[in-house]
């Protein structure tokens, strides 16, 4: 590892990454940002790493969420808060689900990079190069907007720096103190058709009546008033994530200076590939999405790559197969992890494997196929003896009409009301609440049966 430079992903095939046509400007971006101060810090990614490695053990569960992907024009501080305020929301809900503290990380100030299945599409016979996110391209179609922009990577730093400055400022400021955080829950518990998660509120209220008669409140626990809340993004735009990559004094390691954790994306997992390369030489903690395709011999030498020392805490394995496939693909992957005796952290993404094409034209995702996945998820892990430690979703703050389903029932019908993701569709407050209960359910019905047997 210590021969490791953060520029050798270069001499290794590159996928789903930009071709820029101007390399004079893009060395003259690359060069600016590499003076820029780094977006996240050591000490914070170690702290994160640790608390994955909770995650792992049973001790902690990870929830992750935000944009499919960022986008520059959607950009206000309105729309941060409502994000921060819903995950806020529900790891409340899975914390009293699962009795352990809830690690809470946003696919956030970083998310600007998509892969997309085809390098070009065609509309009205015009073929152009694929749109790949904010900080490559333009979501207009037209031959200029598609062209590669270096300056734009400068515009996607700027984003991540304002958004995480607001981030840190909720995180400590009182607006994350838990007595708000149920109060604005149970708005969402009063309709009659919330009746379901009506009694776990009224639980969680009784509990926090309790501490407040115990004396321990607001006005006396620091931990009530402020969250740890961390970062993530996809590794996708290697030319950015080298550009803030920094040699920590402290550890002597190189640091992804872009966000706390990095993911591989299922379409970017090649052993032997650009991202890989980059990520296996990072401190950050590393997630690896697992799909259908990733076989026991791949998940080997990746695992290998990624963390050959077998820490605790570096690796999440983030599986996302599908309503209906979870129990064909995931208990090989377990097996694979058993017979290695690696060290992970088992993550549920239930978005991915679950997109659709509605009949009025929007790909759309049923909420009942996302909790599905994520109920195969808990059950395959409970026939296996393992740890299921967290969930993965695609989701923002906003009353959006992207995902089917849920307790307002969106429609097919009702997708073109208000349809505004640029890429894949998000759960909206109210359907990733919803989920937070039913998973929370999960979690309790998992702490209970492991209960029994160990009574027995």
């Amino acid at each position: 590892m210590s021969e490791w430079q953060k520029s050798d992903w270069r001499n290794k095939p590159r996928v789903q990454m930009p071709d820029y046509t101007d390399q004079d400007k893009l060395h003259a971006v690359e060069a600016q940002l590499s003076k820029y101060p780094p977006l996240v810090f050591a000490g914070e990614a170690r702290r994160l790493k640790d608390h994955l490695a909770a995650a792992g053990r049973g001790e902690a569960f990870l929830l992750q969420g935000g944009d499919c992907a960022e986008a520059f024009d959607q950009f206000s501080a309105d729309s941060i808060r409502d994000t921060f305020k819903v995950m806020l929301q529900m790891a409340v809900v899975l914390t009293f689900g699962a009795k352990v503290p809830v690690i809470k990380v946003g696919r956030m100030a970083g998310q600007f990079a998509k892969p997309r299945s085809a390098p070009t599409e065609i509309i009205d016979g015009l073929e152009l190069p694929s749109y790949r996110g904010d900080i490559i391209n333009d979501l207009a179609f037209t031959p200029e907007a598609r062209i590669p922009n270096p300056d734009k990577m400068l515009q996607a730093y700027t984003q991540a720096a304002a958004t995480l400055n607001l981030l840190r400022a909720f995180s400590t400021g009182g607006y994350a103190d838990v007595h708000q955080v149920h109060s604005w829950t149970l708005g969402f518990t009063e309709s009659e058709k919330a009746e379901a998660y009506r009694e776990m509120a009224n639980r969680i209220t009784d509990t926090l009546d309790f501490m407040n008669a115990a004396g321990v409140n607001g006005d006396t626990s620091h931990a009530l008033k402020t969250v740890e809340f961390y970062t993530s993004h996809e590794s996708l735009l290697l030319e950015y994530e080298e550009a803030l990559t920094r040699l920590d004094s402290t550890s002597g390691k190189w640091l992804a200076g872009s966000g706390h954790l990095i993911w591989i994306g299922d379409r970017t997992r090649q052993p032997d590939g650009a991202h890989v390369e980059f990520c296996r030489g990072v401190q950050n903690p590393i997630g690896l999405k697992c799909g259908p395709t990733t076989t026991p011999e791949d998940l080997k030498v990746l695992m290998e790559k990624l963390n050959p020392e077998n820490e605790e805490g570096r690796l999440t394995l983030i599986a996302r197969f599908g309503a209906g496939k979870v129990g064909e693909h995931l208990p090989r992957l377990i097996q694979t992890v058993r017979e290695e005796g690696a060290k992970v952290t088992w993550v549920c993404d239930p978005m991915h494997g679950n997109t659709i094409k509605s009949s009025t034209g929007y790909k759309t995702r049923p909420f009942d196929s996302v909790l599905r996945e994520v109920r195969d998820f808990f059950a395959v892990h409970g026939a296996e003896g393992t740890v299921p430690g967290g969930v993965h979703f695609e989701m923002t703050g906003l009353d959006v009409t992207e995902c089917t389903g849920g307790l307002r029932d969106v429609t097919e019908e009702d997708l073109s009301d208000r349809y505004h993701t640029a890429c894949d569709p998000r759960l909206n407050a109210n359907q990733s609440l919803e989920l937070a209960f039913l998973v929370a359910k999960e979690l309790g019905r998992l702490r209970d049966a492991q209960g029994t047997r160990q009574a027995g």
